[in-house]
């Protein structure tokens, strides 16, 4: 008889609010835990092997290096604390909905995305073990859909960030693994972009990805002044993760499947 796979898949809080989901294969973690100490009834990321206490600069990266070191399962997978995959069909109303985007101009930033304050309509909907075991034996990760932009990636990051990340980046790939410059360059000139830094994988692939992205997050890290970031931007190395994690999975030539995230904007739960 075939031996069924373990699933663990990580929802990672940053403060206090409503667990969604609180049953197999999901299971809440207090991400940054080391200084917050908000985990009253839910493991923190602060035991064992961890950087809790970098998690201004890391953000839910601290969950996810502490599931790597501290975890062992056939599948794992992480996620956040109001977003969620799904693989069932968006209901129609909600599509009509999206239709509107276009009108408003939002369709970029809600590409992707089922924006809801019904928590009680879509938690049903979230991504089940049997549906994970079935996408991965077909797939190698599930990943959320690819987000669109208005600018490539390189210019969205210009925009919104120091456009220096960029160049020291590059640098240290150069160093590391010049092998991925190709990787880099084509992600930072597409207009598509994995984010959130969500995925569901084998664990013998989450190993490997986080042993090269940490390696390199870990250099980042020691040749910028973190003092220098401020507010917003002191979530610096959780940005570069995203840019990372695709630059990865693109020269990985990996089988990708991609689903919706259900975002939970609002938290409405009925009596």
């Amino acid at each position: 008889m075939k031996k069924t796979p373990t699933i663990e898949l990580y929802t990672f809080f940053y403060k206090k609010a409503p667990v969604i989901i609180n049953h197999s294969p999901y299971i809440p973690i207090m991400a940054g835990n080391a200084q917050s100490k908000a985990a009253i009834d839910m493991q923190g990321d602060d035991t064992g092997d961890h950087i809790s206490s970098k998690n201004k600069y890391y953000s839910e990266l601290t969950g996810t290096y502490w599931v790597w070191k501290n975890t062992c399962q056939d599948i794992v997978g992480v996620v956040h604390y109001r977003r969620f995959l799904t693989q069932q069909a968006e209901p129609l109303s909600y599509r009509f909905k999206r239709m509107l985007y276009y009108l408003v101009g939002i369709h970029y930033k809600r590409y992707g995305l089922i924006y809801t304050k019904n928590v009680q309509k879509f938690k049903g909907a979230v991504l089940s073990e049997n549906e994970i075991i079935e996408l991965l034996n077909e797939y190698d990760i599930i990943l959320p859909t690819k987000r669109k932009l208005k600018y490539t990636v390189r210019e969205h990051y210009q925009r919104y960030h120091n456009a220096k990340d960029l160049e020291l980046l590059q640098a240290i790939i150069q160093e590391k693994c010049p092998e991925y410059g190709g990787a880099l360059e084509r992600v930072l000139a597409s207009k598509r972009m994995y984010a959130n830094n969500m995925l569901v994988m084998k664990r013998t692939d989450f190993d490997r990805c986080m042993s090269w992205l940490f390696e390199l997050l870990f250099e980042f890290e020691n040749r910028v002044k973190l003092a220098e970031y401020q507010g917003y931007q002191e979530r610096i190395l959780g940005f570069i993760a995203e840019r990372l994690l695709n630059v990865w999975i693109e020269k990985q030539q990996l089988r990708i499947k991609e689903l919706p995230v259900i975002y939970f904007k609002h938290f409405k739960f009925s009596k």
